[in-house]
């Protein structure tokens, strides 16, 4: 088997990452000693009452420079670090790969890959997109805020109402839109149950711009749940979704139907590609079967035109 490069999983001589790959996540063409011990990390967040939640039981911290290392901060931090959990098997190379996918599919995604701990196992390392030079944090609101809800919450609702917040409040609310209904459909496409509110926001780089963030958490919900669904309805579902739910959602949001059809279409398009990155990915092999077939079971979906459809 061909070494991979953890950053972008494509194939080195050396088992090294591209010194182009580390250059992008960490400004410097070599891997900085990145000093956690797994033992110590604390638990952020708490699972939801009635509902099997990924984000609920993972771990993150905050990591920050000091002397040309990374090591745990309590303020101004530039990256996130997610180790490997016991309750769900290779979650960091999970939520990797499906940021790679999400690349692949054109959605703005921040520098990410997999970095060795103590331990042996790897975590997850994504940069702060909600940071500027020295960790100044930049102004974001995710949906739960927009919609004045508590984070508990954050599993209410619909993709509809997200669509809404988008159009009210993006200082570019077509494009936006436009992009949001990508997110919910990739989401799908991946088997990604967990894009609730709190993994929806806007970002505010100045006092006069807000645009829909780049993706984060992205996480195949379906390979680790037995019968996960989507976090948040679609067209009053969370499965069992199929082309028309989807065309009808995009027309609900005001979106032409030509753009629509050309998104459903992009996806299945992208199916090779998509399989290609996942047989390249750092999941078992079990879970890489799991996930392609996911890929190609949702791609079969959105092929199944409706009678009478262009295209």
């Amino acid at each position: 088997m061909a070494e991979l490069c953890r950053l972008c999983l494509g194939p080195t001589e050396d088992g090294a990452e591209h010194p182009a790959c580390l250059r992008r996540l960490f400004g410097r063409p070599q891997r900085p000693p990145i000093e956690v011990d797994p033992a110590n990390l604390h638990w952020f967040g708490q699972e939801m009452a009635g509902r099997a939640s990924v984000s609920g039981v993972q771990r993150k911290v905050s990591l920050g420079w000091s002397h040309k290392h990374l090591r745990v901060v309590a303020g101004r931090s530039s990256y996130l670090l997610k180790p490997a959990e016991s309750a769900y098997p290779s979650l960091p190379e999970n939520e990797h790969l499906s940021m790679k996918l999400a690349e692949l599919a054109g959605f703005e995604a921040p520098p990410c890959g997999l970095v060795p701990l103590r331990d042996g196992n790897l975590a997850y390392l994504v940069k702060r997109f909600d940071r500027r030079g020295h960790g100044r944090r930049l102004a974001m609101e995710d949906f739960c805020q927009l919609a004045g809800l508590p984070p508990a919450e954050k599993y209410q609702g619909s993709a509809e109402q997200c669509l809404k917040l988008v159009r009210r409040h993006s200082t570019a609310p077509g494009v936006d839109a436009a992009l949001l209904f990508r997110l919910f459909l990739f989401a799908w496409w991946i088997g990604n149950g967990d894009l609730h509110r709190k993994n929806l926001a806007l970002l505010c780089p100045d006092a006069q711009t807000a645009r829909l963030a780049p993706v984060y958490d992205l996480v195949n919900t379906a390979i680790l749940i037995p019968e996960d669904s989507l976090a948040l309805t679609v067209r009053s579902k969370r499965s069992r979704l199929d082309r028309a739910d989807w065309r009808s959602f995009g027309a609900d949001g005001g979106l032409p139907e030509k753009l629509v059809a050309k998104e459903l279409d992009r996806l299945p398009a992208l199916l090779d590609a998509a399989l290609a990155f996942v047989q390249a990915s750092f999941l078992p092999g079990r879970l890489r079967a799991a996930y392609a077939e996911q890929l190609r079971a949702r791609s079969t979906v959105l092929e199944a035109r409706e009678a009478g459809e262009e295209g």
